[in-house]
């Protein structure tokens, strides 16, 4: 083999821009939350770039090693729900008590890796919910392709039709393609606001973790939940509704030691991507579904960049026009949401819960600190229950009573011309005849 071939068995240009796309999604729609969270917390500049570089490392070492591992596009990312929530809740909390909520978090998602009780919990959701799950998730990027022609027309619209274009002509390159026409519109009409880049690399800043039972209860436990609920039940989704069945105990006990490691330097939350995994686990980002975990280690090398530079990243993502990161995602997702979709609304007995299920994920309802994926998966598994009841129901009901009358007698069974002694002589008949 040639060394230009090994470099594209390693680094397919699919696998790549599909790494870089999905790294892109996800630290523009979370980036400023992560600032956010660590601002409430009182940190100053150098302990937020720390935060980036911790989570860039824990998500680098988890979704290379992962998927590198398992053979499958196992992509982790930060909690962003987990991020919303800290955003509100570390207002008056010291930096040492956060970092023991992280933590004390770290060593829950651990636990419920060692025990398997998360992965019990998801091998008994059906497949239709699961897929109708992880369409209602991306929904809101699939919609926002569209929803940005109405401001973004000269950013949106060439990047769909590039990518419709491409799908025909050059299927593997689709979404590369795309992203490249979508940065030659905005650059062209001046979308791009250089100025605010600024090149700085980040520097680990250590915490000593203080454990404060109150914050462990107020922060550590909703922090939990929310990660396990709104993003490692939907991460999960997105896996199996790929077709792979990566083994959930392990994952979650290594991303929840990776974040306990790593918490004293910013790692509040590491845990399986959803949105952005999907990304990795479609067609785009190889067209032979056994090579897609190299998307996933490619977006995990990207994480660690992101990590690395820290303040610089964030720069850029205020430079960068974010019509553009929406049109490509959404483009990027089309084929994931169509197979979603069509798997969710595959089985007509199931039908009605997926409908459910994909509709009240994508409402994008959030109770309790909790997002909608969980409320979803809630409200689709309780109308599958209650469908299934009135089934069995009505199955009961219609079917056939038994005959009250007493079983009839042998002689009553006989027909009417046949009586003991005929049946006796018939019987007896070919004796007589072989005589």
């Amino acid at each position: 083999m040639s060394p230009l071939a090994r470099i594209r068995a390693v680094a397919p240009p699919s696998a790549l821009a599909a790494g870089l796309i999905a790294v892109t999604v996800g630290v523009t729609s979370a980036a400023a939350l992560v600032f956010t969270a660590a601002r409430a917390a009182g940190a100053d500049a150098r302990e937020v770039s720390s935060w980036m570089l911790a989570l860039g490392v824990g998500i680098a070492v988890t979704s290379v090693g992962l998927s590198l591992r398992h053979k499958a596009p196992i992509l982790t990312s930060w909690s962003t729900p987990g991020a919303a929530l800290l955003a509100t809740s570390l207002s008056g909390v010291s930096m040492g008590k956060a970092v023991g909520a992280f933590v004390f978090c770290g060593v829950l998602i651990m636990v419920s890796g060692l025990t398997g009780w998360f992965a019990r919990i998801m091998d008994r959701i059906p497949v239709p919910l699961a897929s109708a799950l992880l369409g209602g998730v991306l929904l809101e990027f699939g919609t926002g392709l569209f929803s940005q022609m109405g401001g973004s027309f000269a950013i949106a619209f060439p990047v769909f039709v590039l990518y419709l274009l491409a799908r025909r002509l050059l299927p593997r390159y689709a979404v590369l393609i795309a992203l490249g026409g979508g940065v030659v519109a905005s650059v062209l009409i001046g979308g791009w606001h250089l100025e605010r880049i600024q090149l700085s690399l980040a520097q680990p800043v250590f915490t000593a973790p203080e454990f404060d039972w109150k914050v462990l209860i107020s922060v550590g436990v909703p922090l939990f939940v929310v990660t396990m609920a709104s993003q490692n039940l939907p991460g999960v989704a997105v896996l199996r509704g790929s077709g792979y069945e990566a083994p959930i105990s392990p994952v979650l006990t290594w991303t929840g030691a990776v974040q306990t490691v790593l918490a004293p330097f910013g790692a509040f939350g590491i845990n399986l991507a959803a949105m952005t995994a999907a990304i990795c686990t479609g067609d785009g980002a190889h067209p032979d579904r056994r090579r897609r975990y190299l998307a996933a280690a490619w977006a995990g090398v990207f994480y660690l960049c992101v990590g690395l530079l820290g303040a610089t990243v964030a720069s850029l993502l205020t430079a960068m026009p974010h019509a553009l990161v929406l049109a490509v995602a959404g483009v990027g997702l089309l084929a994931t949401i169509e197979a979603s979709l069509a798997t969710a609304l595959s089985d007509p007995a199931s039908r009605e819960a997926a409908v459910v299920t994909f509709l009240a994920t994508a409402s994008g309802v959030t109770l309790l600190g909790i997002g909608s994926a969980f409320w979803g998966l809630l409200a689709g598994v309780l109308t599958s229950v209650i469908a299934s009841a009135g089934r069995r129901r009505r199955a009961t009901t219609s079917a056939p009573e038994p005959d009250p009358s007493p079983d009839p007698s042998p002689e009553s069974a006989l027909e009417p011309e046949q009586t003991p002694q005929a049946v006796t002589a018939t019987s007896r008949t070919p004796e007589r005849t072989s005589a």
